[in-house]
C-alpha cells in the first residue's frame, strides 16, 4: 500500500538533539503479540548485546508501564527511546516522551502494528532494528483524549468492552488476529444497551443514541478494514464513526460486515469529521485509546497534537505535507 499520512509528518526541520543524542534505550514489552513469532524478543536482546556502547534494554514487568519507563529514560539522558511492542506499548512510550527533546524509535512487535505500518516502518524486526541506527527523525502529529495521547483511535461504548474481552480470549488462546476477531463476536453477543450522547464537532452538536463512538486518527487502519475516512485523516481531520442503535444482533451483523470488509457509509454507520471533538456522555466513561482502557470524566475532549513527536523513519519515505492547519471539510 502506498505511503500516507496516518499520522502526519514533515521533514523540513531536523529532529531535536541533546548531549546524549547517540544513546538508545529500548523499552520492550515481552507480553506483546510478537507478530506470531515467539523469537522476536531474543532477536532484540541479541541486537542490543551486539551494540553495548549505544544501546540498553529495559523490559516491562507487571508493575511498570511503558510511559513510566520512557519518562525514566528521559531523566537518565537517553537521546533516543525505542518502543518495542504493540500499538498500546508504543502509545505509552510516546506519552512519556511528549514534550521532551528526545527522539522516538519503533520496533513493531504487536498483532496489528497500525502506527508502524502507517509510517512505513518495516515489520521485519531485523530491518526495524537497523533503522534505529541509520534512519532519520521527523516530526509526527498525534492526538489526545482528555489530555492523554493516542496514535490510532479513541472510542467510547462497546469497543472498550471488546478490548476487555480480547484480553480474556488472548489469555486462553494466545494472541492472534483470529482471537481478536472472536472477541468482537463474543462481546457483541452479550451487549445489552446503547446510551444517548451529545457529540459536538467543530461547534456543531448532535444528539445520538449510539452503542459506539469511534474516532479514527490512522488512515492506514481505516484502509485495512475497508472503511471510508482515510482521506479526511490525511487532510488533518478526525474521522468520527457513530453506530446506530440496532441492538446486539444488529451489532453482530456490523461485526460480520466489518470482518468481510463490506461496511457501507450511511447504510451501516454515520461518518462525520472535524478537528475538535467533544462528547458529553455523563459521569465517568470507559474510554479506549490504542488498546488501553481507562475511565475519563465527561465531557470527553479529543484534539490533535501537531508535530508532538520526532520518530525515526526510513530515509526512503516520501516527503509529505504536514497538515498542521486542517483544511475545510
Amino acid at each position: 500500500m502506498p505511503s500516507d499520512t496516518d499520522v502526519s509528518t514533515a521533514t523540513g526541520q531536523p529532529a531535536p538533539r541533546n548531549a546524549e543524542a547517540d544513546r538508545i534505550c529500548v523499552v520492550m514489552n515481552p507480553g506483546s503479540g510478537k507478530q506470531g513469532d515467539p523469537g522476536l524478543d531474543d532477536r532484540v536482546r541479541n541486537f542490543v548485546a551486539r551494540h553495548p556502547d549505544r544501546l540498553v534494554l529495559w523490559e516491562l514487568d507487571p508493575g511498570t508501564g511503558p510511559q513510566r519507563l520512557a519518562e525514566r529514560a528521559v531523566e537518565e539522558g537517553f537521546g533516543i527511546v525505542v518502543a518495542a511492542g504493540g500499538d498500546g506499548t508504543i502509545a505509552g512510550v510516546a506519552e512519556g516522551l511528549h514534550g521532551h527533546d528526545v527522539r522516538m524509535g519503533v520496533l513493531p512487535m504487536g498483532t496489528f502494528n497500525y502506527f508502524a505500518r502507517g509510517l512505513d516502518i518495516p515489520l521485519d524486526i531485523d530491518l526495524a532494528l537497523d533503522l534505529l541506527l541509520h534512519g532519520r527523525a521527523a516530526p509526527v502529529t498525534v492526538a489526545e483524549v482528555n489530555g492523554k495521547l493516542f496514535l490510532n483511535n479513541a472510542s467510547l461504548g462497546v469497543y472498550p468492552a471488546i478490548l476487555a474481552k480480547r484480553e480474556t480470549v488472548y489469555k486462553r488462546w494466545g494472541r492472534s488476529r483470529l482471537a481478536a476477531y472472536w472477541s468482537v463476536i463474543l462481546t457483541l453477543a452479550g451487549f445489552r444497551r446503547a446510551r444517548t450522547v451529545a457529540v459536538t464537532i467543530d461547534g456543531v452538536t448532535r444528539r445520538r443514541r449510539s452503542p459506539l463512538i469511534f474516532v479514527a486518527h490512522s488512515a492506514y487502519q481505516l484502509e485495512e478494514f475497508g472503511l471510508d475516512g482515510a482521506d479526511l485523516i490525511r487532510r488533518g481531520r478526525f474521522a468520527v464513526f457513530l453506530a446506530p442503535d440496532v441492538g446486539r444482533w444488529g451489532l453482530l451483523k456490523f461485526a460480520v460486515l466489518l470482518l468481510g470488509r463490506s461496511m457501507a457509509r450511511h447504510r451501516d454507520f454515520e461518518l462525520l469529521n472535524g478537528v475538535e471533538i467533544d462528547i458529553e456522555a455523563g459521569g465517568r466513561r470507559l474510554v479506549a485509546r490504542d488498546g488501553e482502557r481507562e475511565r475519563m470524566a465527561s465531557p470527553i475532549r479529543i484534539r490533535r497534537r501537531a508535530e508532538a513527536l520526532h520518530v525515526i523513519l526510513p530515509a526512503s519515505r516520501p516527503q509529505t505535507r504536514n497538515p498542521t492547519q486542517p483544511e475545510a471539510a
